[in-house]
């Protein structure tokens, strides 16, 4: 197939990331059993960090080849003057890259849809309360669903219903409103759409669920710990009040940039049990940070070596992208 100038480029692109992003996601796939267990052994926080960036880092890194080799290169070496045939294996990687990037953004902007659709509701029914000495704007929802949960991506608050409201003491509800704003500190709800952008290795299938799973739970279980810091009567307050919302059956939920106090059952009890034992930190392994920053010397390292040799690194790109062409 020919194909103009600006049009081979959009091909290229558009398959290149396929390649790179599919090769990379179905390492991340084999590598999430380990990466789960070592998380494990890290602190809440930090593990849902590790496995947050280890979901994203596929996208990412193909985007970077992308952007800054495979368009340089072409752009800096590739005549403009005739048009170029492009092969059927690169219409087809560019056909896939295409269709799972148009699945993510649908799914973003159907996501984005209804959360501006809750917003508004929550503003019509809702009614702002102050507390003292609160860190997110909080307001009170007229309805019996049991809700309480923290809403929005750039500017967050608690939402919380007349049901949840009845049922919690003040003491509970203070250690409940702790987890959301930890939830707010951390940015969770503005990195579920990052993840839920962040495209599937095949179109049409979610691959690296379990580890989307694991970064929720982790997350979940860090927002617990910093609403608590290591008190006894503030982790027996929020136990009680996972318990007692649970019991209330669990609500919709309508959006993903809402971040509910009770996410499902499935990790409820690991969750009242951590809070129960209190457990004490344990600080990261020695041979992991030794890893970490071995990993970024690394990187660091080959950053720099490849702007020393950047322009035969583009080169070698090119070559790369003629022969995905042909």
């Amino acid at each position: 197939m020919s194909l103009p100038y600006a049009f081979r480029l959009l091909c290229l692109c558009l398959a290149s990331f396929f390649l790179v992003h599919a090769t990379l996601g179905l390492a991340a796939c084999l590598a999430v059993p380990a990466a789960i267990r070592l998380a494990e052994r890290m602190r809440p926080r930090v593990a849902a960090r590790f496995l947050f960036l280890l979901r994203v880092l596929p996208a990412l890194l193909a985007a970077i080849v992308v952007l800054a080799l495979g368009v340089p290169s072409y752009v800096w070496l590739e005549p403009r003057a005739t048009d170029e045939s492009v092969g059927l294996p690169c219409c087809a990687a560019a056909l896939l890259g295409a269709a799972i990037w148009c699945i993510s953004i649908a799914r973003v902007l159907h996501a984005a849809l209804r959360s501006s659709r809750y917003t508004r509701q929550y503003r019509r029914i809702g009614r702002e309360i102050s507390r003292e000495g609160a860190a997110v704007p909080t307001s009170v929802l007229d309805v019996e669903t049991p809700v309480l949960a923290l809403a929005g991506v750039f500017r967050p608050r608690v939402l919380v219903s007349r049901s949840v409201l009845s049922v919690l003491s003040p003491g509970q509800l203070d250690a409940a409103l702790r987890h959301e704003n930890a939830h707010r500190v951390s940015r969770d709800n503005l990195k579920r759409f990052v993840i839920l952008l962040a495209p599937g290795i095949f179109p049409l299938t979610r691959s690296l669920a379990r580890l989307q799973h694991a970064w929720a739970r982790f997350s979940e279980w860090a927002a617990d710990d910093e609403a608590t810091r290591g008190d006894t009567r503030l982790s027996l307050l929020l136990a009680a009040a996972l318990v007692r919302v649970a019991r209330m059956g669990a609500g919709p939920q309508p959006s993903i940039s809402l971040a509910h106090l009770i996410s499902g059952d499935r990790d409820l009890s690991t969750r009242v049990d951590r809070l129960l034992r209190r457990e004490v930190a344990v600080p990261m392994p020695l041979w992991l940070r030794s890893a970490l920053l071995g990993g970024t010397a690394v990187i660091v390292t080959a950053a720099v070596a490849g702007a020393m040799q950047w322009s035969a690194i583009l080169r070698v790109a090119h070559e790369i992208l003629e022969r995905l062409v042909g």
